[in-house]
């Protein structure tokens, strides 16, 4: 289940990955075909379910293991496309749904793919025909109503939420002389300048070692917060209008990259490509941006895929974040229409989204669920990740994952973001001059948003 992080896919590579290891999500020769009424013929099935995200990802390890031991007449084949969605996964898929081939039985959608995968009802199974329309209640209403179409059709369920804390290497703040204690370090930036000013010592007693891993990341930790300030919304108001250029929420959070690229504390890393994965598994930065999910991204990148599962134990540990917790992240499943196989499709979806998985997810990659069951549960409210120094994650997320407002992520939102991202690198690593880069962003927006 857990990928090898070897970051972009090269384009022979996808093009292979399609013509071979991925079509069997539409069922192989000696597979049964679909009948009339969407369940398949007699005799085993073989569901592909594709996801995406560094580390253990969606942290169906465990849940996809419990599956092909509990329904040998339904096996599951678990393929993680990519580590990165903007760039690779989301790109690749649209392709496979437009093309009718190659995508997955299911299928998941980060948040940043759902305004455009609600307005194409085309690519995805109602999958209320299967009943699953009875989970209505399992969710906060605004999780579950973006896995509602343009045609008012249930296509998707959620699987987490984001959250928001900062993950940082106890060893190397001991090397800084800085205090050590989760608490401690919450104390010592309670605004984003002081997060800068904290990073301007570190950098001073560990010159050889960057404070932060690269803009990007913290770039969307910033956005996540002050979009919550600013209406809900991020690069697209609600009529799908472009707002990167009046929203104070994107401002800010450039503002705040902008800062941190002047005081000279990034890695210049690019989340979710080989050399960030690199740079974590050889301690090249002391601090990153934390939504629940990001934890698995860590523990599984020092951990290389679990074969040594007690590495860089006990070296990292969770703090609060400054300026309070954001939302950012978050996925669904979905099932394409171009499965031969939707009714066992829908039950895997059903079953990896319940409240049971989303807990065994929680407990394998830090995703925090979003069925309020789940959320309500001792399990999660009493958790700790024994890897992460003990840190007691029921306490640090659970009060907050239940009011984290819904951020309103426009049609074109994923292609917006990498466009901007680019920019945000270009600044990073100086091929873009700060004092260009606003402008710059704007117009890579636009580019997107009128193209």
């Amino acid at each position: 289940m857990m990928n090898k992080r070897r970051g972009r896919l090269a384009a022979a590579a996808v093009v292979m990955a399609t013509a071979l290891g991925l079509t069997a999500a539409c069922g192989g020769g000696d597979e049964p075909t679909a009948s009339g009424d969407g369940s398949s013929a007699p005799g085993k099935v073989t569901l592909t379910l594709q996801t995406f995200g560094g580390g253990t990802n969606f942290g169906y390890k465990a849940a996809v293991e419990k599956w092909n031991r509990e329904n040998p007449n339904i096996q599951v084949k678990h393929v993680n496309v990519s580590a990165d969605f903007e760039n690779e996964y989301w790109p690749q898929m649209l392709n496979w749904l437009q093309s009718g081939k190659g995508a997955g039985d299911v299928v998941g959608i980060d948040e940043g793919g759902m305004g455009l995968a609600k307005a194409r009802p085309q690519f995805f199974t109602d999958l209320a025909q299967y009943g699953l329309d009875s989970r209505k209640s399992d969710y906060p209403e605004w999780k579950w109503e973006n896995g509602i179409n343009a045609e008012g059709k249930l296509f998707a369920l959620g699987t987490d939420v984001g959250g928001m804390a900062v993950c940082y290497r106890k060893d190397l703040f001991e090397k800084a002389g800085l205090p050590t204690d989760r608490e401690e370090v919450a104390k010592l930036w309670p605004t984003w300048d002081d997060f800068i000013k904290v990073g301007q010592q570190f950098q001073e007693k560990v010159p050889d070692v960057k404070f932060v891993d690269g803009l990007n990341t913290w770039f969307n930790v910033v956005l996540s917060q002050e979009a919550a300030k600013h209406g809900n919304v991020s690069y697209y108001d609600r009529e799908n209008n472009l707002i990167v250029e009046t929203n104070p929420a994107v401002k800010a959070a450039f503002d705040f990259a902008a800062k941190v690229n002047e005081a000279g504390i990034s890695a210049k890393l690019r989340n979710f490509q080989d050399p960030w994965f690199a740079g974590m598994r050889k301690g090249a930065f002391a601090t990153l941006g934390c939504p629940g999910w990001m934890l698995g991204v860590v523990q599984g990148t020092i951990t290389e895929d679990g074969e040594k599962p007690e590495q860089g134990k006990g070296d990292w540990d969770v703090a609060a974040v400054p300026g309070g917790s954001g939302n950012w992240g978050g996925s669904w499943l979905a099932v394409p229409k171009q499965s031969e196989h939707p009714k066992e499709a829908a039950q895997l979806l059903n079953y990896l989204t319940s409240p049971e998985v989303q807990l065994m997810a929680f407990e394998e990659g830090g995703n925090l669920p979003s069925t309020i069951p789940a959320q309500d549960s001792e399990k999660l409210q009493s958790a700790v990740n024994e890897w992460f120094s003990n840190a007691p994650l029921g306490e640090i997320f659970g009060p907050s994952i239940k009011t984290l407002p819904p951020i309103f992520l426009g049609e074109k939102h994923s292609q917006t973001k990498s466009k901007v991202e680019n920019v945000i690198l270009g600044m990073d690593d100086g091929s873009i001059p700060a004092d260009q880069a606003w402008q710059r962003l704007v117009e890579e927006a636009k580019k997107v948003a009128e193209g």
